[in-house]
């Protein structure tokens, strides 16, 4: 299975949702995970993980990690080029480097070139930005150029925003 976080941050709260999926080319077979969180970390430039990592190791707690292919989440495995830790390699970490990690962000990070790729969908001149832990980098990018939607952003992650939008 296919596991992909987002945290939407309100009133000095969190809603974290999870979508769980068994194809990457998935577009509507999914399994919902949600959690609020109360009182989270401030938001620091350059230590996001500090704020939104305990939110996605609370909600993993529910979740059955035995048959877990890859997570998905919403950034940055790698900040710079020299491997200095994002969300996603701080949650590899967290979770014994034993599941791979795929960093899927929509706005570049100016010091890292070398760890990323710019992975463009549908008709978008904007890319997404792909890092990854645990599993190739060339594999990441075409497991997530792969997934369904016809736009730069794949219906599911799209659909993830959503709901942890939603009241």
């Amino acid at each position: 299975m296919i596991l992909a976080f987002d945290t939407y941050y309100f009133d000095n709260k969190a809603k974290t949702v999870c979508l769980e999926f068994e194809k990457w080319n998935e577009d509507k077979d999914f399994k919902i995970y949600t959690e609020i969180i109360d009182n989270v970390a401030e938001y620091i430039p350059g230590e996001f993980y500090k704020r939104e990592l305990p939110c996605i190791l609370s909600l993993l707690k529910q979740i059955d990690l035995s048959a877990v292919e890859a997570i998905l989440v919403d950034g940055f495995v790698y900040l710079d080029d020299e491997k200095k830790y994002g969300l996603g390699g701080y949650l590899y970490e967290k979770l014994n480097k034993e599941i791979p990690i795929i960093g899927v962000a929509k706005t570049n990070f100016a010091s890292i070139e070398k760890n990323k790729k710019a992975l463009f969908r549908g008709d978008s001149k904007k890319p997404l930005y792909i890092t990854s832990i645990g599993i190739d980098l060339d594999e990441a990018f075409n497991k997530v150029e792969k997934m369904a939607g016809e736009f730069r952003f794949p219906t599911l992650l799209k659909e993830l925003d959503r709901l942890s939008k939603e009241n």
